[in-house]
């Protein structure tokens, strides 16, 4: 299975509310999800992204891939990521 980090649309026309979350590449984009890893609130200024850090370099370091606009997140909240070497 190819896991993806990637980012969930919800909330209303005009007001998106994301939920960043583990998925099947497979799978849509507000479709089942294998673990919620925290939001992402672009209304607010400044916006508000909350993740779950030890999660994310759990799903990274057993191969999942990022989106670009969670890598993006990732980048702006500085969590250090690397790929686990043992198996």
């Amino acid at each position: 299975m190819a896991v993806t980090l990637r980012l969930a649309r919800h909330g209303s026309t005009h007001r998106p509310f994301y939920h960043v979350v583990a998925a099947d590449s497979r799978k849509a984009r507000n479709g089942r999800y294998l673990e919620k890893l925290g939001y992402y609130n672009p209304n607010t200024n400044p916006s508000v992204v909350v993740l779950k850090e030890d999660r994310v370099q759990h799903w990274y370091g057993n191969g999942a891939t990022l989106s670009n606009a969670v890598d993006k997140l990732i980048k702006a909240k500085s969590i250090k990521l690397g790929r686990n070497t043992t198996k």
